[in-house]
Protein backbone atom coordinates (compact mmCIF):
# COMPACT_ATOMS: atom_id res chain seq x y z
CA UNK A 1 0.00 0.00 0.00
CA UNK A 2 2.80 2.40 0.96
CA UNK A 3 4.55 1.76 -2.33
CA UNK A 4 1.33 2.20 -4.32
CA UNK A 5 0.52 5.56 -2.73
CA UNK A 6 4.15 6.64 -3.18
CA UNK A 7 4.01 5.76 -6.89
CA UNK A 8 0.61 7.46 -7.27
CA UNK A 9 2.08 10.75 -6.03
CA UNK A 10 5.62 10.44 -7.40
CA UNK A 11 4.51 9.51 -10.94
CA UNK A 12 3.75 13.18 -11.67
CA UNK A 13 7.23 14.37 -10.71
CA UNK A 14 9.04 15.77 -13.73
CA UNK A 15 5.87 16.15 -15.80
CA UNK A 16 4.70 19.53 -14.55
CA UNK A 17 7.45 22.11 -14.16
CA UNK A 18 5.23 24.46 -12.13
CA UNK A 19 4.32 21.76 -9.59
CA UNK A 20 7.93 20.55 -9.39
CA UNK A 21 9.10 24.10 -8.67
CA UNK A 22 6.30 24.62 -6.13
CA UNK A 23 7.18 21.39 -4.30
CA UNK A 24 10.89 22.27 -4.24
CA UNK A 25 10.10 25.71 -2.82
CA UNK A 26 7.78 24.21 -0.19
CA UNK A 27 10.40 21.64 0.76
CA UNK A 28 13.36 24.03 0.90
CA UNK A 29 11.84 27.34 2.04
CA UNK A 30 8.81 26.58 4.21
CA UNK A 31 10.92 26.38 7.37
CA UNK A 32 11.97 30.01 6.83
CA UNK A 33 8.34 31.10 6.55
CA UNK A 34 7.52 29.28 9.81
CA UNK A 35 10.52 30.93 11.50
CA UNK A 36 9.49 34.36 10.19
CA UNK A 37 5.93 33.91 11.47
CA UNK A 38 7.21 32.90 14.92
CA UNK A 39 9.66 35.82 14.94
CA UNK A 40 6.89 38.30 14.10
CA UNK A 41 4.68 36.78 16.80
CA UNK A 42 7.51 37.03 19.35
CA UNK A 43 7.66 40.80 18.95
CA UNK A 44 3.92 41.37 19.40
CA UNK A 45 3.26 40.90 23.14
CA UNK A 46 3.87 38.52 26.04
CA UNK A 47 0.99 36.24 25.06
CA UNK A 48 2.57 35.77 21.64
CA UNK A 49 6.00 35.32 23.22
CA UNK A 50 4.51 32.51 25.29
CA UNK A 51 3.08 30.84 22.17
CA UNK A 52 6.36 31.25 20.32
CA UNK A 53 8.27 29.69 23.23
CA UNK A 54 5.85 26.73 23.34
CA UNK A 55 6.36 26.23 19.60
CA UNK A 56 10.12 26.49 20.05
CA UNK A 57 10.12 23.90 22.84
CA UNK A 58 8.00 21.58 20.69
CA UNK A 59 10.38 22.05 17.75
CA UNK A 60 13.49 21.37 19.85
CA UNK A 61 12.02 18.23 21.45
CA UNK A 62 10.83 17.04 18.04
CA UNK A 63 14.26 17.61 16.53
CA UNK A 64 15.94 15.70 19.38
CA UNK A 65 13.43 12.84 19.15
CA UNK A 66 13.83 12.67 15.37
CA UNK A 67 17.62 12.50 15.73
CA UNK A 68 17.39 9.68 18.29
CA UNK A 69 14.99 7.69 16.11
CA UNK A 70 17.30 8.10 13.10
CA UNK A 71 20.22 6.80 15.21
CA UNK A 72 18.45 3.60 16.24
CA UNK A 73 16.24 2.91 13.22
CA UNK A 74 17.19 2.90 9.56
CA UNK A 75 14.80 2.68 6.65
CA UNK A 76 16.28 3.25 3.17
CA UNK A 77 14.99 6.14 1.13
CA UNK A 78 12.75 5.30 -1.84
CA UNK A 79 15.40 6.17 -4.43
CA UNK A 80 17.77 3.58 -2.91
CA UNK A 81 15.32 0.71 -3.28
CA UNK A 82 13.78 1.39 -6.67
CA UNK A 83 13.73 3.71 -9.62
CA UNK A 84 11.81 6.85 -8.70
CA UNK A 85 11.33 10.33 -10.07
CA UNK A 86 13.75 12.34 -7.97
CA UNK A 87 14.04 16.11 -7.66
CA UNK A 88 17.13 17.91 -6.36
CA UNK A 89 18.48 18.38 -3.81
CA UNK A 90 19.15 14.68 -3.35
CA UNK A 91 19.50 13.81 0.34
CA UNK A 92 22.24 11.61 1.74
CA UNK A 93 21.71 7.94 1.10
CA UNK A 94 23.09 7.28 4.60
CA UNK A 95 20.21 9.04 6.34
CA UNK A 96 17.03 7.15 7.22
CA UNK A 97 13.84 8.08 5.44
CA UNK A 98 11.94 7.88 8.75
CA UNK A 99 11.18 10.23 10.33
CA UNK A 100 11.12 13.25 8.04
CA UNK A 101 12.66 16.24 9.86
CA UNK A 102 10.85 18.67 7.55
CA UNK A 103 7.48 17.14 8.40
CA UNK A 104 8.00 16.60 12.14
CA UNK A 105 9.13 20.19 12.68
CA UNK A 106 6.38 21.67 10.51
CA UNK A 107 3.67 19.77 12.40
CA UNK A 108 5.19 20.49 15.82
CA UNK A 109 5.05 24.22 15.11
CA UNK A 110 1.67 24.17 13.35
CA UNK A 111 -0.06 22.25 16.14
CA UNK A 112 1.58 24.44 18.80
CA UNK A 113 0.20 27.54 17.08
CA UNK A 114 -3.20 25.89 16.58
CA UNK A 115 -3.78 25.83 20.36
CA UNK A 116 -3.60 29.62 20.60
CA UNK A 117 -4.35 30.99 17.13
CA UNK A 118 -6.84 28.72 15.42
CA UNK A 119 -6.89 30.37 11.98
CA UNK A 120 -3.13 30.74 11.73
CA UNK A 121 -2.69 27.23 13.12
CA UNK A 122 -5.00 25.82 10.44
CA UNK A 123 -3.05 27.64 7.72
CA UNK A 124 0.25 26.35 9.12
CA UNK A 125 -1.23 22.83 9.33
CA UNK A 126 -2.09 22.94 5.62
CA UNK A 127 1.44 24.15 4.90
CA UNK A 128 2.83 21.34 7.09
CA UNK A 129 0.77 18.85 5.07
CA UNK A 130 2.21 20.35 1.87
CA UNK A 131 5.72 20.01 3.33
CA UNK A 132 5.11 16.31 3.83
CA UNK A 133 3.54 15.91 0.39
CA UNK A 134 6.50 17.70 -1.19
CA UNK A 135 8.89 15.15 0.31
CA UNK A 136 6.95 12.31 -1.35
CA UNK A 137 6.65 14.26 -4.61
CA UNK A 138 10.41 14.79 -4.64
CA UNK A 139 11.03 11.05 -4.17
CA UNK A 140 12.65 11.39 -0.75
CA UNK A 141 10.10 9.80 1.62
CA UNK A 142 7.35 7.21 1.62
CA UNK A 143 3.80 8.19 2.65
CA UNK A 144 4.11 6.14 5.86
CA UNK A 145 7.21 8.17 6.77
CA UNK A 146 5.24 11.37 6.37
CA UNK A 147 2.22 10.12 8.31
CA UNK A 148 4.44 8.86 11.13
CA UNK A 149 6.43 12.11 11.13
CA UNK A 150 3.25 14.20 11.27
CA UNK A 151 2.10 12.11 14.22
CA UNK A 152 5.43 12.57 16.05
CA UNK A 153 5.40 16.35 15.57
CA UNK A 154 1.74 16.62 16.55
CA UNK A 155 2.06 14.38 19.62
CA UNK A 156 5.08 16.32 20.88
CA UNK A 157 3.19 19.61 20.42
CA UNK A 158 0.17 18.16 22.25
CA UNK A 159 2.37 16.88 25.08
CA UNK A 160 4.17 20.22 25.47
CA UNK A 161 0.84 22.07 25.51
CA UNK A 162 -0.85 19.68 27.96
CA UNK A 163 2.17 19.75 30.26
CA UNK A 164 2.19 23.56 30.28
CA UNK A 165 2.36 23.63 34.10
CA UNK A 166 5.78 22.01 33.82
CA UNK A 167 6.98 24.51 31.19
CA UNK A 168 5.40 27.67 32.67
CA UNK A 169 8.26 28.60 35.04
CA UNK A 170 10.79 28.25 32.22
CA UNK A 171 8.65 30.18 29.73
CA UNK A 172 7.94 32.92 32.27
CA UNK A 173 11.67 33.22 32.98
CA UNK A 174 12.52 33.43 29.26
CA UNK A 175 9.94 36.16 28.64
CA UNK A 176 10.86 38.07 31.81
CA UNK A 177 14.57 37.95 30.93
CA UNK A 178 13.91 39.10 27.37
CA UNK A 179 11.67 41.96 28.53
CA UNK A 180 14.19 43.00 31.16
CA UNK A 181 17.15 43.19 28.79
CA UNK A 182 15.59 44.07 25.46
CA UNK A 183 12.47 46.07 26.24
CA UNK A 184 12.48 49.59 24.81
CA UNK A 185 10.19 50.92 27.55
Amino acid sequence: MDDKVFRLINQFTGRYRFLDTFMIIISKKLRYLFALILLIMWFRNNKHKRLTTFAGISAIITLLLTSVIKLVYFKPRPFLKKRVNLLAPVPSNKESTFPSKHTTLAFAIAISVLFYKRTLGCILSVLAFLAGLSRIWMGQHYPSDIIGSAMIGSIVALWVNFSSNFWDPFITRVIHTYNRFFSLK
